[in-house]
């Protein structure tokens, strides 16, 4: 067991943080100001640096390489700019793994290397509602029709809603109860009776566009079932991986923070000296690189045990709410530390506190996640609706 990352590993790190620190950093501020997400010409140029689909078969347009690789690249991205960290995110733990994993090969060759060569985004759309946590309570039905499948119902919370040029739409496809009715399926944007609600405005995320999705008999071809009923568990498993960029992105506002605040200890002075010679803040400098590299260890167990295929729910919500916890806390000592710099919107420690507190909300809130890790402990699902 070797907790240190390889030759080749390191220096896909070090590419991505070069390039983040040098091409995006410029542009993080500005995505931040005006809630733009990423330009095709950015997207096109992530995909010419091979930092989109990076854990995607090179038969669909990736590089090919394993679940850590595409980590470690989403930490350093992440750490400039959640929004500009999020098409990493969607082409290599989001909702395009699910398309490569489960869906028809007609489909997967139809959108997994569009959105590798950075022509396409692809987003994921779960909730209703009436159904967040709740999950299996979706209503959203999706009717076969001969050789179409019809779509009628609300989403909400889309992240990409509105922008992205194709969704993961999950949908009640049978009338089988709970999860044994919901399958999932592919729409294009653009396609008749697909509509947007007002853009979300959001304490963070800005960058990442949300809203809701209305589907009033919405038509796409049968051959556009990733999933049908009954695939919710197949679904759940490729979100289990979700669960893993969820936490890595959230990790990334607390290793951020944590490499801007120590920085921010040792060239501001007060009292005659610089703030790292204060004991207190000692302490909490080691308390901050505890959680960080816990976090990490955690995602990169999940990450590593599933290199073959996909991880297990335990390790993956263990990472993510163990990553989302600690995110708000590191962000939140990092504010503190650097006071009234911390505070102000001029300086990106602020932002990354909004960030952090939205991942652990975002992919199943941290309650969530510790239900989830009951359940596997003792071997069986908690029915909740008793």
């Amino acid at each position: 067991m070797d907790f240190r990352l390889n030759d080749d590993q390191s220096a896909l790190q070090a590419a991505a943080r070069k390039y983040a620190r040098e091409r995006l950093l410029p542009l993080a501020a500005e995505t931040e100001r005006t809630g733009a997400p990423p330009s095709h010409e950015l997207l096109h140029e992530y995909a010419q640096m091979g930092f989109l689909g990076i854990n995607v078969g090179s038969d669909y347009g990736g590089l090919g390489l394993g679940n850590i690789e595409a980590l470690v690249v989403l930490e350093e991205f992440g750490k400039v700019s959640a929004a500009l960290a999020f098409p990493v995110f969607e082409s290599s733990v989001g909702p395009v793994r699910a398309i490569e994993r489960f869906a028809p090969e007609e489909l997967r060759q139809r959108v997994v290397p569009r959105v590798c060569a950075g022509d396409l985004v692809v987003a994921v759309s779960m909730s209703e509602p009436q159904a967040g946590s709740a999950l299996t309570d979706l209503t959203t039905r999706a009717e076969v029709r001969g050789d179409q499948v019809v779509l009628t119902g609300t989403k909400r919370w889309c992240s990409g809603g509105g922008h992205a040029g194709g969704y993961v739409v999950y949908c009640r496809m049978s009338d089988a109860k709970g999860a044994a009715g919901i399958g999932a399926v592919y729409v294009e944007a653009g396609t008749k009776g697909l509509t947007y609600g007002a853009a979300e405005s959001l304490m963070g995320f800005r960058g990442v566009p949300s809203s809701d999705l209305y589907f009033d008999g919405c038509a796409v071809p049968v051959a556009n079932i990733i999933v049908p009923a009954g695939g919710f568990r197949q679904l759940m498993e490729a979100f289990d991986l979700e669960r893993c960029g969820n936490a890595t992105m959230g990790l990334a506002q607390a290793s951020g923070a944590l490499e801007d605040v120590l920085a921010y200890v040792q060239e501001r002075r007060q009292f005659g000296k610089p703030l790292v010679d204060f004991q207190a803040v000692q302490l909490r400098l080691a308390e901050m690189k505890m959680k960080v590299d816990a976090a990490r260890l955690l995602i990169w167990r999940a990450a590593c045990n599933a290199q073959s295929g996909l991880p297990d729910v335990l390790e993956s919500s263990l990472a993510k709410c163990y990553a989302n916890e600690i995110a708000r806390e590191v962000c939140g000592h990092a504010v503190q530390l650097m006071g009234g710099y911390g505070y102000s919107r001029e300086f990106p420690m602020e932002r990354r506190l909004r960030d952090a507190w939205g991942w652990g909300i975002a992919g199943g809130a941290i309650d969530i996640q510790k239900v989830n890790i009951a359940a596997a402990l003792v071997g069986r699902r908690f029915d909740q609706r008793r």
